[in-house]
């Protein structure tokens, strides 16, 4: 048996999610490929002649098992919804909605269907927490976190601030890695290129004595992407630009020697994802990312929106 399975947008990312899920066709059925833009769907028909391109989401719905949503977040909420009242599973790009009220919406209509909602927070597919996550989630006390995610303007998902871009990413990474709930959050940032914030630090104070301040920025003269974690037993870094870990123990490594450094193997995270995906609704495995996760992405989401608007600390309890 295989998923029959639809894309939902053909643009920079839904390109590379329609390639993958042809490519998976052990699992999956490309049945289906959903783009308004006549230009786009000219380029997807000659990328998959076998896969028939439709305009609307109606077309498809008696003929599918689950569709990928790859559109702009603002159309997330209403896609997927007609998916989920249609009885289709969906795997949705991140950020899961644009507010908590439809995010929470969508939640309890996948689970009141027993649908998989799955959310692609693909940060989580680095290699390098198959190593580092257990031992972060084993971390008592107090600890600093540092991540920083910069790139330069691209012109891309300019229709949502930088939170909801690049930050929720590591948002996501802060609660999946660390295990801790979050108490309060403040935020600064600037507005440089487009109406909305692009370029914010927020600082989050979590439980058991944790602080983490990410910084995002689609402006930057430069790419990076990097975690960094300090604790009583030693410091860690993570350049996920690199694929390369450096740990710096509480003590000596060897005589004279006080970082060590190792590379990790770089994957295909899309292809992980959407594996994931596909096992969840044939097997019944564990959903990668919940649409519960999501949802607790997009509350730290608008948090952190509110205090840049308002200049003052939110308290949480999430």
């Amino acid at each position: 048996m295989k998923v029959r399975v639809a894309t939902i947008g053909y643009g920079f990312l839904g390109k590379w999610h329609a390639q993958k899920a042809a490519a998976l066709n052990e699992l999956a059925e490309l049945k289906y490929i959903v783009e308004k833009f006549p230009s786009a769907q000219q380029a997807a028909r000659e990328n998959h002649p076998g896969v028939k391109i439709v305009s609307e989401v109606k077309e498809i719905l008696s003929d599918i098992d689950a569709a990928i949503i790859v559109t702009p977040t603002s159309f997330h909420y209403e896609v997927a919804k007609e998916l989920l009242m249609a009885g289709k599973h969906v795997f949705c790009e991140k950020p899961l909605c644009s507010t908590v009220a439809e995010a929470q919406e969508l939640e309890k209509l996948a689970n009141e269907k027993k649908l998989v909602l799955q959310v692609g927070h693909s940060e989580r597919c680095h290699q390098a927490w198959e190593t580092l996550r257990q031992s972060f989630l084993n971390f008592k006390g107090p600890l600093s976190l540092r991540i920083d995610r910069f790139a330069p303007f691209k012109g891309r998902a300019t229709d949502v601030d930088v939170v909801q871009d690049l930050m929720i990413h590591d948002i996501d990474l802060m609660l999946w890695l660390f295990g801790r709930k979050v108490k309060s959050v403040k935020a600064w940032g600037h507005k440089i290129r487009t109406q909305n914030w692009d370029h914010v630090t927020a600082e989050f104070t979590l439980a058991d004595g944790m602080q983490a301040v990410l910084t995002m920025g689609r402006n930057s003269v430069h790419e990076a992407r990097s975690l960094e974690v300090f604790h009583q037993s030693g410091s860690t870094r993570v350049n996920l630009f690199a694929n390369k870990i450096q740990t710096a123990p509480s003590g000596e490594i060897s005589p004279g020697v006080f970082v060590s450094e190792s590379s990790y193997e770089k994957r295909d995270h899309l292809l992980i994802e959407q594996k994931a995906f596909y096992n969840s609704i044939l097997q019944g495995a564990p959903v990668m990312v919940s649409g519960t996760e999501g949802r607790v992405a997009v509350v730290l989401v608008e948090a952190v929106l509110t205090a840049l608007k308002s200049g003052q600390l939110e308290t949480l309890d999430v």
